[in-house]
């Protein structure tokens, strides 16, 4: 059961000309992509075609220190990962990156997304005779590419070959003895960027501001489809795998959500996205109020673009406790009840006797928003107005996102939105509109997937994935975008 979303996994890899302590870099970035993924981080670090890593379950500060990154040694090369589990568990065996030793060299690989043909993948290699280690979709990339790559000149063509066969959400790193390949789904699900460092360094990046964090300069994204590989010869890119823009479909909640705000993904900033989706809400769900507040940390922005949509103050509402762990014990259920007072502590004074226009991205199950509803009216609130930056869920997802069965959605739950506004305890309620969700990104220069609200998925899902006989409209997806427009 879960009360709320969970972060995506998060890659980074570099590329120098020299050899140095690149897992320094990797350290770094993986820093700044920690939102993504707080399960798990590793790093593996190439030094002329011989692999070193490590990796653990933890935070990077948690896994990592100046003896771990010692140990890793030298190399003009590393990549690195954050984990959320989506598929596969807990299991140590998939914490990346996974490192294969095969007849042709070392191969080390990083992935952020969900496959929906990964069973029959891992199907067919286990009947071949193929050793699984884990249980995630990770594992069924590696061995396909490592298989093609029997067959194949290059690892990119094994790549390229492997791209064929997997369905679903990948934005993956390969790195082999002399290259790193980057290679993103045809559909764009998953964010994936290029930055180049001052001395000529190439990285490859989840979001752009692990770039900053290492002084790196934005280049581009990769663009769905593509492959890019980064060698001693330059930056080459293979497009066979490219379709017409029309159909891509980032996930919505990269720029709702997931991402950090000081990131820009496909050429739209994400905090100006949230912004814009708070002044979406305030036009479509118009409210009188005192205060204009946000959920910390993705509703501050939204609340933001609402008070300057409707001119109603912004304030402060919420203080966030910054030392709560993802390990935080919650034993008893009293204590689970009252845990979201450790996490969160409403400000009393910027509270007290005012009506309140509450903003938060999202509502799932409902129960820790009718806590955090409840903080307010301890407070003093007169009024609670609660407005949401995205659409209500009611469908789970199946490319990478923690949005389980329809049975723990709220919005399935209620048939209207007055009914769900009862239940967390709020004077009013709104949702920003789909139509509205797919203007936010001012400037994107993709479309997005929109499944969780609508059950239009740009991809089919197989039968045996479905969690809902009722999840799944398997129509035109660009035709479905073009009614949006």
């Amino acid at each position: 059961m879960f009360n709320s979303l969970h972060e995506e996994c998060g890659v980074f890899g570099i590329f120098e000309n020299k050899t140095t302590f690149v897992s320094q870099s990797v350290y770094l970035s993986l820093y700044a992509l920690q939102h993504r993924g707080q399960e798990a981080c590793g790093i593996a670090v190439n030094d002329d075609g011989v692999f070193s890593h490590f990796k653990g379950s933890g935070l990077v500060p948690e896994v990592f220190h100046a003896e771990k990154l010692h140990v890793l040694g030298k190399g003009n090369m590393a990549i690195g990962h954050v984990r959320y589990s989506t598929t596969g568990g807990k299991d140590m065996g998939n914490i990346q990156p996974l490192v294969i030793r095969h007849i042709k060299g070392n191969l080390a690989l990083c992935h952020n997304g969900n496959l929906v043909n990964a069973d029959t993948i891992r199907k067919e290699f286990e009947l071949s005779g193929g050793i699984f280690h884990g249980t995630s979709d990770t594992e069924a990339i590696a061995y396909s590419i490592v298989s093609n790559r029997l067959k194949c000149a290059t690892t990119e063509e094994a790549v390229e070959k492997t791209m064929s066969v997997i369905k679903g959400a990948y934005s993956c790193i390969v790195m082999t003895a002399t290259k790193m390949i980057a290679f993103r789904d045809p559909n764009g699900f998953r964010p994936l960027c290029i930055g180049k460092t001052a001395d000529g360094a190439i990285c490859v990046s989840s979001e752009s501001c692990a770039l900053d964090t290492i002084g790196a300069q934005f280049v581009r994204d990769v663009l769905p489809g593509e492959i890019v590989v980064i060698s001693g010869e330059g930056i080459k890119s293979i497009k066979t795998h490219c379709t017409d823009k029309n159909r891509s479909s980032i996930c919505v909640f990269e720029y709702i959500y997931f991402a950090r705000p000081d990131s820009v993904i496909d050429g739209a900033s994400v905090q100006h996205a949230r912004m814009r989706a708070g002044r979406f809400l305030a036009q479509e769900h118009p409210v009188d109020a005192d205060i204009v507040i946000g959920v910390p940390d993705s509703g501050l922005d939204a609340a933001l673009g609402y008070s300057q949509e409707s001119g109603i103050p912004y304030g402060i509402g919420f203080i966030k406790n910054r030392y709560i762990g993802r390990s935080f014990i919650q034993p008893s259920q009293e204590q689970r009840e009252d845990a979201v007072k450790i996490k969160l502590n409403a400000v009393k004074e910027n509270i007290e006797g005012k009506r309140v226009i509450m903003i938060d991205d999202s509502i799932v199950r409902g129960t820790t928003c009718a806590r955090i509803v409840k903080l307010l009216r301890e407070a003093g609130a007169k009024e609670v107005h609660m407005r949401v930056s995205a659409p209500p869920f009611r469908h789970p997802c199946y490319f990478g996102t923690d949005i389980d069965s329809r049975d723990n959605l709220i919005a399935c739950q209620y048939d209207t939105v007055e009914e769900i506004a009862d239940v967390i305890g709020v004077d009013s309620l709104g949702y920003l509109s789909v139509k509205a969700t797919h203007k936010i990104a001012d400037g994107a220069s993709v479309c997005f997937c929109d499944g969780c609200f609508t059950g239009n998925y740009p991809l089919p899902v197989p039968e045996h994935m479905s969690k809902n006989k009722f999840d799944q409209k398997l129509g035109n997806f660009t035709d479905y975008c073009q009614t949006l427009d």
